[in-house]
């Protein structure tokens, strides 16, 4: 079945109070999704985000980000007040995230509803607690920790609580408890409001795209906890870490600096972390996009003392292995794989033996000093096909800064006009192609040039910021989508 999707992130939601949420902004959306004839909406990680703010670079892999949490329906349950939401300063740009000020004002905010909570617990606070114990222990435990060492990296923490010495760790329990509790609040509040609009937009027949990085921070509750699992010397510092080669974009390469999985330890114990993630995960989502799907296959190492990603080596992943021993746990699983970036035969070996379909990128098509998988008239069916990702420019941004010779290329291939708007032809391109799935960001739908791109790769400080302004999400927008649906086919 032919259907399409819109990538945009929660965060890009319109809201007054700083960063788009799970409340009524969300399901205005997932009405526009309707109307427009798509059958997904696909976001971003949805984690709580670290240094950086990037929704790849999280505290965990298994929580959510209180920065989602919706203040008004917080109002509606009694915990806060709208003079309270109202009295903090959320920041002077409508298109615009700035996550210092959420940092400073979202918490203390948020304290005051915990104030409010612990008056009349509900029930199913105590059931949540105890079905997700499996991380949430440890993960409101580390937030805990975290802020009693001013926010500072696990392992700059005292020995006793880097090394989790029991003893230790039970008297942080006690002394930390109130802290640890409000942690475990705001994972209570997002996720009945994650269910909340999940099913909203299930029922009015929109399925959930989400993304789970392969990789995960090194400042996280993930290796803190299962430290045992990922590749650390005996001060529990990253031996290796993970990144990308020299190429024609960077000469130095990319060094992202994740700490690398012992593949062996996790192949003895059955794979069980990575059962567990996939399992939170397919709950969580609809379908899961696996990131970087080729480092399962193999994986580029670096020396964790180098500032430069130029002295990695090539080592080899679990490969199909991780995929059938999940499978066998879980059973058949949604998946898109980002089989993106340098891709071996061993690579595209793995992902046709996945059986799960991969991407195509229209913006990576126009090169016409060679023939590219990514032009359309290469496809096959099983196949996810997007103008754009997170990590690209926009359609209209991309016309403005790409070589000249492959916009050229990009305007005879699809018959781009200005007057219909390059935007629109390149969506065309991939509506219109035989891939099962089209995706297109929202920045494209609306025409937006790079002042709304999502991320820059390599780049830090000028990421992850935009947002959508309310009175973009029309009716006559959506009945426009809805006309190339039904003339594509993907209705």
């Amino acid at each position: 079945m032919r259907t399409s999707g819109i990538l945009m992130h929660i965060s890009s939601l319109p809201s007054k109070y700083g960063i788009g949420t799970m409340g009524r902004e969300a399901k205005r959306f997932v009405n526009f999704l309707a109307e427009a004839g798509q059958a997904y909406w696909q976001i971003l990680p949805i984690n709580p985000t670290s240094y950086g703010d990037s929704p790849y670079q999280s505290f965990s892999s298994f929580a959510g980000n209180p920065y989602f949490i919706d203040l008004e329906l917080l109002c509606k349950d009694g915990l806060l007040t709208q003079e309270e939401c109202e009295s903090y300063f959320w920041g002077d740009k409508e298109t615009e995230v700035d996550f210092g000020v959420l940092y400073e004002n979202r918490y203390a905010l948020l304290k005051k509803a915990y104030e409010r909570f612990l008056e009349c617990k509900p029930k199913s606070y105590g059931v949540f607690c105890n079905k997700e114990k499996g991380w949430l222990d440890d993960y409101a435990l580390f937030m805990a920790l975290k802020d009693a060492n001013n926010g500072a990296a696990w392992q700059e923490w005292k020995r006793e609580w880097k090394f989790r010495q029991k003893e230790s760790m039970d008297a942080a329990r006690l002394k930390y408890a109130s802290e640890i509790d409000f942690y475990k609040m705001l994972q209570y509040l997002f996720f009945k409001q994650w269910r909340a609009l999940k099913a909203y937009a299930n029922k009015k027949g929109i399925s959930i795209i989400g993304d789970v990085p392969i990789y995960v921070a090194g400042d996280s509750a993930d290796v803190w906890a299962n430290g045992a699992q990922f590749y650390l010397d005996e001060d529990l510092n990253p031996i290796e870490v993970a990144g990308g080669p020299p190429d024609a974009f960077s000469e130095d390469g990319q060094l992202w600096g994740n700490p690398l999985f012992r593949w062996d330890v996790m192949k003895a114990d059955g794979y069980q972390w990575w059962t567990r993630r996939i399992s939170a995960m397919s709950r969580l989502y609809d379908v899961v996009r696996i990131d970087h799907f080729r480092g399962f296959d193999s994986y580029y190492a670096i020396p964790a003392q180098d500032t430069t990603a130029k002295n990695g080596s090539w080592k080899d992943g679990p490969g199909m292995d991780l995929f059938q021993t999940v499978e066998a746990k879980l059973g058949k699983l949604d998946i898109i794989v980002e089989d993106l970036g340098f891709l071996t035969p061993s690579v595209l070996k793995l992902v046709k033996d996945s059986g799960f379909p991969g991407m195509k990128v229209l913006q990576f098509a126009f090169d016409p000093r060679e023939e590219s998988d990514y032009l359309p008239h290469n496809y096959q069916s099983h196949s996810v096909v997007y103008t754009g990702t997170h990590d690209n420019d926009t359609v209209m941004g991309w016309m403005r800064t790409a070589p000249k010779d492959s916009v050229k290329f990009a305007k005879k291939y699809l018959n781009l006009t200005h007057k219909e708007g390059y935007n629109w032809g390149m969506m065309r391109g991939a509506w219109a192609s035989v891939s099962d799935l089209a995706v297109v960001p929202m920045q494209d739908i609306l025409g937006l040039g790079n002042e709304a791109r999502m991320n820059t790769p390599s780049t830090l400080g000028c990421n992850w910021k935009w947002r959508m302004k309310h009175k973009m999400v029309t009716k006559r927008l959506a009945h426009k989508i809805a006309k190339y649906m039904k003339m594509y086919g993907r209705g």
